[in-house]
C-alpha cells in the first residue's frame, strides 16, 4: 500500500513532520512533531503544531497515531498538544527508558521521574506492527544516532528521522550518549535491504552545498547509490573514521538542553512547582 504522505518543514529547526494518511480511508499518522520555542525568552508556540492540526480538520482526518522516531535533541515535540487537540496515542521505541535512565541522571530528575517509558501511551519493539485505518506499519529498530531510533515502515514509504538524511547530505552523528558509529552503519543497512523502490522520508534538511531548495523525500535505491557518506561500497572501517571524525567538530545542538527535558517525557514540562511555574534545568559541563 502506498500511504499519502504530507510533509510540513519547521525553518526554525530544519524538522519535517509527516502525516501519512491511508489512501482508502481517513486514517492518519503524524510522524515527529514540532513546538515551537524560543529559548531566549522561554516561551513556546504552537504555530508549528497548529498548521497540522489545520490540515487534519481540512481533510478530515482521524489520528491514530503520533510518532517520534527518537528522543529529538533539536527541537521540542508537540505531541501532548496535538493529542489533546486530534486524539491519537503516542509511541515510541521501548529503549526509551535507556534514554530516560541516561538524561534523569544528567537533569538530577530525582526518583519523581518515571524511567518506565509510561508517559508515552505505546512502546515499540524491533519487529512490532501497528495499523493506521486499513495500512499495515512495521518498526526496525535503527540506534547508532540514539539507542532509541526508531524507523516506521508503512507501506512503500520508511519515515527514518536522524538516521538518514539526503543522499547529498549523508547519515546522523552518533557523539551523544549511548551513539553509535558502527552500529548506526548497521542500522543502515538494514534500512537500505529494504526494497530500491522504497520512499525514504527524513527528519530534517539542511540544503547541501550547491543545492538551492530544502528536500526531503528520497529513495532506497537512490541512497544505496548516492549518500555521500555511506553509498557505494563504503566499508564500515571507513565510514566508523568518517563519522566520528565529523562529529569531534560538530558543536551541540542549540536547543539539546530544553528538548531533551521535554522529549523523554513524551513532549511533556517537567511537572510545575507550587505555584504552577514552570522550570527547565541547565547541567553544568555534562554535554
Amino acid at each position: 500500500m502506498k500511504p499519502l504522505v504530507e510533509a510540513f518543514f519547521d525553518t526554525a529547526t530544519n524538522t519535517i513532520t509527516y502525516v501519512a494518511r491511508d489512501p482508502q480511508g481517513s486514517a492518519a499518522a503524524i510522524i515527529d512533531s514540532v513546538l515551537d520555542f524560543d529559548y531566549a525568552s522561554g516561551r513556546t508556540d504552537t504555530a508549528s503544531a497548529d498548521k497540522v492540526i489545520d490540515y487534519i480538520r481540512a481533510n478530515d482526518l482521524s489520528v491514530e497515531w503520533i510518532l517520534e522516531t527518537h528522543v529529538h535533541a533539536d527541537h521540542l515535540s508537540a505531541a501532548p498538544y496535538l493529542q489533546e487537540a486530534l486524539g491519537g496515542k503516542i509511541g515510541i521505541g521501548q529503549n526509551i527508558t535507556e534514554i530516560q535512565d541516561t538524561f534523569g541522571k544528567v537533569f538530577n530528575e530525582g526518583t519523581e521521574f518515571q524511567r518506565d517509558g509510561s508517559q508515552f501511551d505505546g512502546l515499540f519493539n524491533d519487529g512490532d506492527s501497528f495499523h493506521i485505518g486499513q495500512m499495515r506499519g512495521d518498526v526496525l529498530h535503527t540506534p547508532g544516532h540514539t539507542p532509541a531510533c526508531m524507523t516506521y515502515v508503512i507501506g512503500d514509504a520508511a519515515f527514518v528521522g536522524d538516521t538518514l538524511f539526503m543522499p547529498d547530505f549523508g547519515t546522523a552523528r552518533c557523539d551523544f550518549p549511548g551513539g553509535s558509529a558502527d552500529m548506526l552503519f548497521k542500522s543502515v543497512q538494514r534500512i537500505l535491504s529494504l526494497p530500491d523502490e522504497t520512499r525514504i522520508f527524513v527528519g530534517h534538511d539542511y540544503k547541501a552545498p550547491g543545492r538551492d531548495e530544502f528536500a526531503w523525500e528520497t529513495t532506497v535505491g537512490a541512497q544505496k547509490a548516492l549518500n555521500v557518506h555511506i553509498g557505494g561500497d563504503t566499508s564500515r572501517a571507513d565510514f566508523v573514521k568518517m563519522r566520528e571524525d565529523r562529529d569531534a567538530t560538530l558543536a551541540m545542538p542549540k536547543l539539546i538542553v530544553p528538548s531533551l527535558q521535554v522529549n523523554m517525557r513524551a513532549g511533556n514540562m517537567p511537572e510545575p512547582d507550587e505555584d504552577g511555574d514552570v522550570f527547565l534545568k541547565v547541567p553544568v559541563n555534562k554535554l
